[in-house]
């Protein structure tokens, strides 16, 4: 039996490895990539089968953004030729959920730029998930930065079953990809959506000049603090970022990321997010022997793969979409 084999029996046991474990993945060799998948495997099929969740984002306000994320091509800092828009009325918003319902997505994700949303922000979104509720009963993710208390009651009694807010990086790592908002903040917004009741997704973005023990210590700190959904974004550096020409990543070492995400969180949704196209290439469909969603679509400012190819691919893998539920639509 091989170590990885051993390894994850043990956490479908119900035992966490350790940090010396989960750096031992990342620095295997590639020799030893498919028995490290194979781990993986195990446990992603232990806990959801061979069933896929498919996510599609609708970018409601782009660029504007006060804050100052070397990755982004909306941040204050930014060149990036983007579009840049208030937030979109509620039946643009509605269009986008049609567009997820045909497309038998499980979660429209709502994604705002800016470090916040202003109070008018939250009551359009709160409007437009009340309709996508009654009309297609789609699971609704808000992703719109940091939030004030009374704003995530509100999210809440509108129907908002998840928000995102990612941790994108180790606290060690966080100032030198932004210094606008502290690595704390991002916890405590995770903090306030699970004390209103709202599932928590928050992942990271890999490939950001941190170290092998960064990327470590980004699993366990989503761990602890119980993330439901954690996206896992490689980056896709953009011209016009401070983060211009950054290319560390081959599809390699983004398929032993995904493994370890799985084996430091075996239960959680483990979802390949933006970059999937451009750093795992070819490998794209070995990365769901680890993980277990993908986005479909176009991300914020980066245009995805054709949703008829990933469809494709799950159908070559064997894999199920967990379909939505059938709703009373007309």
């Amino acid at each position: 039996m091989s170590m990885w084999k051993e390894m994850a029996l043990k956490v479908m046991e119900g035992n966490q490895i350790s940090k010396e474990e989960a750096l031992n993945i990342l620095n295997s060799s590639d020799k030893d990539l498919l028995e490290v998948l194979q781990g993986a495997y195990l446990i992603r099929h232990h806990y959801y089968g061979n069933k896929v969740k498919l996510n599609m984002i609708v970018n409601t306000k782009s660029g504007l953004c006060p804050e100052n994320c070397g990755y982004c091509s909306q941040s204050s800092i930014s060149t990036a030729p983007i579009k840049k828009y208030r937030m979109m009325d509620k039946e643009e918003i509605l269009k986008g959920a049609e567009r997820a319902y045909q497309l038998n997505v499980g979660t429209y994700c709502i994604v705002a730029s800016g470090r916040g949303p202003s109070y008018n922000e939250v009551e359009q979104v709160v409007s437009a998930v009340k309709d996508i509720k009654d009309k297609y009963n789609l699971k609704v993710c808000a992703c719109l930065g940091i939030l004030k208390p009374d704003q995530a009651r509100k999210l809440k009694e509108a129907g908002v079953d998840r928000y995102n807010h990612n941790l994108n990086t180790s606290e060690n790592h966080h100032e030198n990809i932004t210094t606008s908002h502290s690595y704390q903040d991002r916890v405590n917004t995770v903090e306030l959506i699970k004390e209103t009741g709202i599932s928590p997704c928050s992942g990271v973005i890999v490939g950001m000049k941190e170290t092998k023990e960064d990327v470590v210590d980004m699993a366990f700190s989503l761990n602890a603090i119980d993330a439901d959904s954690i996206p896992v974004n490689f980056l896709h550096a953009i011209d016009g970022t401070p983060l211009e020409g950054t290319h560390e990543l081959n599809p390699r070492y983004c398929l032993k990321v995904l493994a370890l995400m799985r084996f430091v969180n075996p239960t959680k949704e483990i979802r390949i997010s933006g970059g999937r196209e451009v750093n795992l290439r070819s490998l794209q469909p070995l990365g769901l022997y680890a993980a277990n969603s993908i986005f479909v679509g176009d991300y914020l400012t980066t245009a995805g793969q054709e949703s008829t190819a990933d469809h494709q691919m799950l159908e070559d893998l064997g894999f199920e979409i967990e379909f939505i539920k059938e709703t009373t639509q007309a």
